[in-house]
C-alpha cells in the first residue's frame, strides 16, 4: 500500500535525498521509501517505479514528496516516516549551520560574501543547470558543470559565452576537476609537480593523477571537459581552452590529455593545437592503437598506465633538462655496446625527429639520418679481431675522443652494460674518454653526454657507484633508453620560455561558490579552500523562462 507526504518549501539536493530514501527504507514494516523533489522528471520517476500516488499531483519542484510502500494500510506507518525524515532534516540543517563556510540564498549574496570568486561548482539537475552557469560566466566566472542532462544546444551557448569571455566551461557531466589544489566533484589528493591533466573521462583523469602519484611524480592542475567536449557538434571548445591555460602556465612542464575518441575533425583541431603547445604532451585517445607513437612533441600512449608511465617520464626529462647547456651542435651520436639497447635508442629517435632508421645496418649503423648516427659497437664489422665492446671498451674511447673533432654533434648517447664477463670498470672508462673529448673541444663547443646503466646493485662492477662515476663526469643519467632520447631531443630543440603571462584560473587562489550538492562545499573546506555554499532551489515554479525574467530582474 502506498502513504504519501508532501513537505512544501524545503528543497534538498538529489544525494542528500537518495542516502535519505536508502536510509529509510531500512525502517520496520516498511517494503521500500522514495523522497523525491516534486519536479517533473522525478514525478516521472515515480510513475515508472510504481511509486505514483495521487496527491503528488499538487507537488511542485520547490515541495518534497515523501512515498511509502508498506504492507500496513494504517497510516501511522507513514506518519512515522515523515516524522523521522524531518528529524534527519532538521538535525542536518543543525550540522551545517557549524559547518564553518557562509551559505547564501542567492547568487548576488554568495558574490557579497566571496567577492573573489573565480569558480563556480553547479551540481543542480541538469534540467536547471543552465541558468546558474549562465549566471556565473556573466559574472565573470570559470564554472564546473557536475551536472549532467544538460541539452546540447545549452552545453553549445554556455561554452560559446565562456569562450568569449576568456572562461571555461568544465563539463557538463564533468566528475573531476583539480585546480591550484582545489578538489572539485569527484577529486583525488594527488601530490603536486609539473604535469597538467586535461581529460574527457572523469574517471580516466582520477587513475591517470592516481598512477602518476604512485610513480613518484605530481600534477599542477587536472581540468575537466564533460564527456561531449570532443563531440562534432560541440567542437572541442573547452578541450581549446583549457590546452591554451595549460600552455601559459609556467608550472605545468608537461601534458597529459586523456579522452574517448574524439569526432575525426575534432581530433585533428585538437592535435594541432597539441603540437603547438611547444610543451611534451602525452595523448591518450581510449580505445586507438596508433601505429606510430610520436609527433614531434606529442606522444601517443595506448593505455592509461603507459599515458601515466610517460608523463612521469617526461617529466623527469623536463627537470634534467633545466640543467642542460647550450649546445651549438644539432646532431645526435649514439655509441652502443649492445645492440638491442642501440636498436632501441635508433627507433625512439627515428619516431621523435621523423626520420627513418637503417635498414640494412651496414657498419652496425641503426640510424644514419638527418645528421644523426647511432652505432651498434658490438656488431661483427667491430669485433674482428678484438674483444666485444662489453670486454674491452677501447673502440669505443677512441670513437669518443674522435667527437672532439666533429662540432656538429651536441649530444652523446652512451650504454654502460654491468655483469659478469663484462669490463670491471666501463663507468670509469667512458667518463675518462668523455673528459679527454671534452677538453679538446673547449667551450666552444660543449656536448652533452647521456648514458643509461644496464645492471644491478648485485654485479661485480655496483650499479649504484658507476652511477656515481658517470655524474661525477659530468655525465646525465636516464632511468631507460626512452628517457635518454627523450632528454637528447629536449637537448637539440630547445623550447623558449614562455613570455605570457599565466591564467587566472590557475594563478589565483582559488574561491568557490558551490551551487547544488552541499557535499562539495564540505570537501573544499576541510581542504582549505575558501567557499559559499548556495542553498539553490528551482525559482518561479521552475519554469525556465521565468527564471530568465527573474534573473534579469536581480
Amino acid at each position: 500500500m502506498l502513504h504519501a507526504t508532501l513537505i512544501k518549501g524545503s528543497f534538498q539536493d538529489s544525494v542528500t535525498l537518495m542516502v535519505l530514501s536508502r536510509d529509510l527504507s531500512q525502517a520496520p514494516h516498511v517494503n521500500r521509501v522514495s523522497v523525491m523533489m516534486g519536479t517533473p522528471a522525478n514525478k516521472d520517476v515515480f510513475r515508472e517505479t510504481g511509486l505514483w500516488h495521487p496527491a503528488l499531483e499538487a507537488a511542485t519542484p520547490n515541495d518534497l514528496c515523501v512515498v511509502v510502500d508498506c504492507d500496513d494500510p494504517d497510516p501511522a506507518v507513514a506518519e512515522q516516516v515523515a516524522a523521522e525524515l524531518k528529524e534527519r532534516l532538521a538535525r542536518m540543517a543543525r550540522d551545517r549551520r557549524a559547518s564553518g563556510y557562509a551559505v547564501a540564498r542567492s547568487w548576488r549574496r554568495a558574490r557579497q560574501l566571496l567577492p573573489d570568486a573565480n569558480i563556480a561548482l553547479v551540481s543542480v539537475a541538469g534540467h536547471y543547470a543552465a541558468e546558474p552557469t549562465r549566471q556565473a560566466l556573466e559574472d565573470g566566472c570559470h564554472v564546473m558543470m557536475f551536472s549532467d542532462n544538460v541539452s546540447y544546444e545549452q552545453e553549445l551557448e554556455l561554452k560559446s559565452i565562456a569562450r568569449d569571455k576568456g572562461l571555461i566551461v568544465m563539463g557538463p557531466d564533468c566528475g573531476t576537476a583539480i585546480v591550484n589544489k582545489a578538489p572539485l566533484a569527484f577529486a583525488n589528493r594527488v601530490p603536486a609537480g609539473p604535469i597538467a591533466i586535461v581529460g574527457a573521462s572523469g574517471t580516466g583523469i582520477q587513475e591517470l593523477g592516481s598512477q602518476i602519484a604512485r610513480l613518484g611524480g605530481g600534477i599542477t592542475h587536472a581540468i575537466g571537459l564533460g564527456g561531449r567536449d570532443l563531440s562534432e557538434r560541440i567542437g572541442g571548445i573547452s578541450a581549446l581552452t583549457a590546452l591554451d591555460m595549460v600552455a601559459r602556465d609556467p608550472d605545468s612542464r608537461v601534458v597529459a590529455f586523456v579522452s574517448k575518441p574524439p569526432a575525426p575533425t575534432v581530433r585533428t583541431r585538437i592535435f594541432e593545437r597539441m603540437r603547438a603547445l611547444g610543451k611534451p604532451v602525452v595523448a591518450l585517445f581510449l580505445g586507438e592503437r596508433p601505429s606510430r607513437r610520436v609527433f614531434g612533441n606529442v606522444h601517443l600512449a595506448g593505455t592509461l598506465d603507459e599515458a601515466a608511465a610517460l608523463a612521469v617520464e617526461l617529466a623527469a626529462a623536463d627537470a634534467q633538462a633545466a640543467r642542460l647547456p647550450n649546445v651549438c651542435g644539432r646532431g645526435v651520436c649514439g655509441l652502443y655496446t649492445g645492440g638491442t639497447l642501440a636498436a632501441e635508442a635508433a627507433l625512439l629517435l627515428a619516431e621523435t625527429l621523423d626520420l627513418a632508421p637503417d635498414a640494412s645496418h651496414d657498419e652496425g649503423y641503426m640510424l644514419r639520418a638527418g645528421g644523426h648516427r647511432i652505432i651498434d659497437l658490438g656488431d661483427d664489422a667491430y669485433t674482428r679481431g678484438r674483444p666485444h665492446p662489453m670486454i674491452d671498451p677501447t673502440l669505443r674511447s677512441d670513437m669518443i675522443r674522435g667527437l672532439a673533432d666533429d662540432p656538429a654533434y651536441g649530444v652523446l648517447l652512451l650504454d654502460i652494460v654491468l655483469g659478469f664477463g663484462g669490463h670491471r670498470d666501463p663507468a670509469g672508462e667512458a667518463a675518462a674518454a668523455v673528459a679527454a673529448m671534452r677538453a679538446a673541444r673547449c667551450d666552444s663547443a660543449p656536448i652533452v653526454v647521456i648514458a643509461t646503466v644496464t645492471g644491478t646493485a648485485a654485479d661485480p662492477q655496483d650499479r649504484g657507484s658507476q652511477i656515481a662515476k658517470l655524474e661525477e663526469a659530468g655525465i646525465f643519467v636516464a632511468d631507460s633508453v626512452r628517457a635518454a632520447v627523450l632528454l637528447a631531443v629536449r637537448a637539440i630543440t630547445p623550447t623558449a620560455p614562455s613570455s605570457s603571462e599565466p591564467p587566472d584560473l590557475l594563478r589565483a587562489e582559488p574561491a568557490v561558490v558551490n551551487i547544488g550538492l552541499r557535499g562539495f562545499a564540505d570537501d573544499l573546506s576541510a581542504n582549505g579552500v575558501r567557499v559559499v555554499h548556495q542553498q539553490w532551489e528551482p525559482v518561479a515554479g521552475g519554469n525556465p523562462r521565468l527564471q530568465r525574467l527573474v534573473a534579469l530582474m536581480q
